[in-house]
């Protein structure tokens, strides 16, 4: 029999069910591997916070598929030693199923039993609107680089969720003010890709205007080659 859909546990009913004992056993292992990732001794002045809007349950299996998700994309951009990612919720409640016959003609065999207890299937962690689900903490200059993290965590989890500064949010103001930021911080993501200073990044952006200035130009004296070349033949 496969597994019931996440939705099915999508949303927040009853009280938490959380105990293991004698009577409630076979409860899965929780699948995180780990809570925390990257340099956790790094003393990094950036904190951005990925915080539910709304109340819900998590399964264990989004929380690993989202840290996974977070954790290649900033170890291939920014390096293993300039982050750190934490999750900072655990799956402590326990997800029941009744599990009921799907085969043709299951309702002549079974009709289920009402209000039953069921057994232990999955995990899941309840969130509160406003709870901060996912903490990166990177420098100043890997910002866009930890939205486009972050956004592929909520890609992962079923709550619509939206970003939170917790510390740097000054610094984060003086990027804003920056040159490209305003255009979108696609760009600044691009621009951020490269680990270039700010001088480095002056002098592409003022090659990249050369180049876009001789290229018209070149076109320019193309345009002119040929209409000489057409009053010579007249």
């Amino acid at each position: 029999m496969g597994k019931r859909p996440a939705r099915c546990y999508r949303y927040v009913r009853g009280p938490a069910n959380t105990r293991v004992g004698t009577y409630v056993r076979g409860v899965p292992d929780s699948r995180i591997r780990a809570y925390d990732t990257g340099n956790r001794s790094g003393d990094f002045p950036l904190h951005v916070h990925l915080v539910s809007k709304e109340r819900c349950q998590i399964r264990h299996t989004a929380l690993e598929a989202a840290r996974i998700a977070v954790n290649r994309h900033l170890q291939r951009k920014v390096g293993v030693e300039n982050y750190h990612m934490t999750i900072r919720i655990h799956p402590h409640h326990i997800l029941r199923e009744n599990k009921m016959m799907a085969v043709a003609g299951a309702d002549r065999i079974q009709d289920g039993m009402r209000r039953s207890f069921g057994k232990p299937t999955d995990r899941a962690a309840r969130v509160r609107e406003g709870q901060e689900i996912v903490t990166v903490r990177l420098n100043p200059q890997h910002y866009p680089i930890a939205l486009e993290a972050l956004k592929r965590a909520n890609d992962r989890f079923p709550t619509p969720c939206t970003y939170k500064i917790g510390k740097g949010e000054e610094i984060v103001e003086e990027l804003r003010r920056t040159k490209g930021f305003s255009k979108g911080i696609a760009k600044v993501a691009k621009l951020a890709d490269d680990k270039l200073s700010d001088e480095e990044l002056a002098e592409r952006e003022a090659e990249r205007e050369l180049a876009e200035h001789e290229l018209a130009d070149g076109e320019t004296t193309e345009e002119e080659t040929t209409e000489e070349a057409q009053m010579g033949e007249e």
